[in-house]
């Protein structure tokens, strides 16, 4: 993995997107971490070559938490 992609990943987004999950789910950190790295949104987030480090920590949440509540992805329109 490339570091300056695992740099943005790891220091910026993934942790803004736990926060996210933890704020509006009303869960602890350890379960927010789970969820999220065991989820497809987090799989594909991983493969730089989807792009999805573009998006914001507030879409990535979005996504995961339609991928929770209908088991489909759904990336947001340009």
């Amino acid at each position: 993995m490339d570091e300056k992609f695992n740099s943005i990943l790891s220091v910026a987004l993934i942790p803004k997107t736990v926060d996210l999950i933890v704020q509006n789910e009303k869960i602890d950190d350890i379960s927010a971490i789970n969820e999220f790295y065991q989820s497809k949104t987090y799989a594909l987030l991983a493969e730089e070559e989807t792009k999805m480090w573009h998006f914001s920590p507030l879409t990535v949440y979005s996504m995961w938490k339609h991928e929770k509540e209908t088991g489909e992805i759904v990336f947001p329109e340009d």
